[in-house]
């Protein structure tokens, strides 16, 4: 156990930690040059293709210290986006040390300090390393300033470094062993062990990670689940090395797999406890925070006959995203489907594209929203995340919506529209602060409602994407909150209705009806798209009919034969919109919900 090392990287989105794990198991020799490729962790099409992590990877390196001593070091790469900070959090649970890394030309941001503090709520040993040092623009003393002001950490421990470039991997390696403490635990205790991952295989089915805190694990054991009290014949344990790699058992202080045949899906929690069913624990591990939905959107799929497949695609999705949540939901025009929390706008992107990609479904999301509470006059209290449960008008007291602490980050000379943005968003009780010099940043408290929908894509575009953005929930304010219907030739469609301050339900109004316009087909009569307060009318458009020319088989003859004509088709055109039916084609539900194309 004293020469196991448990550890994590840590850091703000595109500082390096991806690159840097490349270069770690690159100098462990884990890969040959062949077939070796960036992002060698990232394995999902999505990470690789935006150059993001989205989900924690694990990976033991074998490593030879100056010492002359062989080490197991295992290393846990996280994401760096404030939607995932979930998957930062199980993985610092088991780890004992961090590698928090600060982008030499960028210096300290807003996720650097939320994953720094996250780390301190589990006690580890938290070692700087500034990357990117071989930039034109890299500025080290600065960056050692700001890890000295802002971080609170010792500068002089900090370990320059360029993932890049593989400069200075030796002395992260090095830093790992000496610094980080080995794991505290027993191997002779009863077993404690922790899951801090899991993850699908069509053949083998599921496959758990985890950390063994105290006792052995060895195949053909009974295991116990201390949450759901299912026991399971472990069938093989081991490593991750690029890979599944078997061993005859797994002791106090490892992180590995263990395959234990699990068909369903719901049985493994992330953040339970494993025990042997022989000899078990009473108290379990204290788990994860629970992870908490800020948005939600319903999801429905696009054929009614394709409802069970999407039920079974959740449940395998549930398994490697721990931090979704979703229940029944269904919709007159759209049929039955599922409402889903997710921790931000980037993870629902995420979860739509996988969605599609990995499991093949085609699926309508409606207009995201947040959860809004309403008091009624009767004394009755509502939290409502969906607008179909929107109460009386008549009924309701007062209003509030989740307002949350915005941090912004960002170069000096986009002070102007920066604060334009969060001012058309009702930021209110602007805060700035100077980091140093030629940097500033602004805190603002803003509607949780106004961030979800494009302000971190709007902010990237006109800060150039130098602007990051990070945000804690803060509280309910009291708010003039309005249901915004959509009516199409009179019928509303409820899957297209939304909850909006009063001040913004014109502009929405406006947007949803030009946008639905273009989308759906002409008919034979006129359709009226309308946005709609209760009763009152607030923005219309029009999908122009086709119209068959009656008059070309006339050939000259009196006007009142022409007219006589056009009025009948006039009448007949009355009488099919009275009983004709809209057809809202799909891409209508799906263009809504796109960004302004300005």
């Amino acid at each position: 156990m004293l020469n196991i090392r448990n550890f994590s990287i840590i850091a703000h989105i595109d500082h390096g930690k991806s690159t840097l794990a490349d270069r770690l198991i690159q100098a462990a020799g884990m890969v040959s040059q062949r077939e070796f490729r960036d992002q060698i962790l990232d394995t999902m099409d999505l990470e690789r293709e935006r150059g993001i992590t989205i989900k924690s990877q694990t990976v033991t390196l074998p490593y030879t210290g100056a010492d002359g001593k062989e080490y197991l070091l295992n290393l846990i790469d996280t994401p760096g986006h404030v939607d995932f900070s979930y998957e930062v959090s199980r993985a610092l649970a088991s780890c004992e040390g961090v590698l928090l890394i600060v982008d030499a030309s960028q210096g300290v941001e807003a996720q650097t300090v939320a994953n720094l503090y996250m780390a301190m709520e589990f006690d580890l040993t938290i070692i700087p390393v500034i990357n990117k040092i071989d930039l034109l623009t890299a500025d080290i003393e600065k960056t050692r300033e700001q890890i000295e002001n802002e971080l609170g950490l010792d500068a002089d421990m900090a370990i320059l470094c360029s993932a890049k470039e593989g400069t200075g991997i030796d002395d992260v390696f090095e830093a790992v062993v000496k610094y980080v403490p080995p794991p505290k635990g027993d191997p002779d205790k009863m077993l404690k062990s922790l899951i801090f991952d899991a993850h699908y295989d069509s053949f083998r089915g599921t496959i758990i990670h985890c950390r063994v805190f105290d006792g052995r694990l060895c195949p053909k054991d009974i295991i116990r689940l201390l949450s759901t009290g299912s026991t399971y014949k472990v069938e093989e344990v081991g490593l991750f090395q690029l890979g599944n790699k078997p061993q005859d058992s797994l002791s106090a202080g490892e992180v590995g797999y263990i395959i234990s045949g699990i068909k369903n899906l719901g049985d493994t929690r992330i953040g339970d406890t494993i025990t042997l069913e022989s000899n078990p624990i009473t108290e379990p591990l204290p788990g994860f925070k629970v992870a908490k939905s800020v948005v939600f959107s319903s999801i429905y799929p696009m054929a009614s006959d394709e409802y069970q497949s999407l039920r079974e695609t959740l449940e395998k999705y549930e398994l490697n995203d721990a931090s979704l949540t979703y229940q029944k939901d269904s919709s007159a025009a759209l049929g039955q489907g599922f409402r889903c929390g997710f921790l931000g706008l980037l993870h629902l992107e995420i979860f739509q594209q996988r969605l599609e990609r990995e499991y093949d479904q085609s699926i309508i999301m409606t207009v995201p929203s947040v959860e809004y509470k309403f008091k009624l006059d009767n004394g009755e209290s509502l939290i409502i995340d969906n607008p179909q449960y929107y109460p009386d008008p008549s009924q309701i007291q007062s209003t509030a919506e989740p307002y949350i602490k915005a941090s912004i980050l960002f170069p000096e000379k986009y002070m102007g529209v920066v604060m334009k943005l969060c001012l058309s968003r009702r930021g209110i009780n602007p805060r700035t602060s100077y980091p140093t010099p030629g940097r500033i940043e602004l805190f603002m408290d803003m509607p949780l409602a106004e961030v979800i929908y494009d302000f971190y894509d709007t902010l990237k575009t006109i800060t150039q994407g130098y602007g990051s953005f990070d945000y804690e929930l803060a509280d309910y304010r009291a708010s003039d909150l309005v249901r915004l219907d959509i009516l199409v030739n009179g019928e509303r469609v409820d899957a297209l209705s939304l909850i909006v301050h009063r001040d913004k339900a014109r502009e929405w109004g406006v947007k949803m009806c030009d946008r639905l316009r273009n989308e759906i087909p002409r008919h034979q009569f006129k359709i009226a798209i309308q946005g709609a307060i209760g009763g009152k009318i607030i923005s219309r458009s029009t999908v122009t009919p086709y119209r068959k020319d009656v008059t070309a088989k006339l050939y000259g003859g009196d006007v009142t034969r022409k007219q006589k004509l056009l009025k009948k088709q006039k009448k007949g055109k009355k009488r099919m919109k009275m009983v004709g039916n809209v057809m809202i084609p799909q891409s209508a539900f799906v263009s809504v919900l796109k960004a302004d194309n300005k």
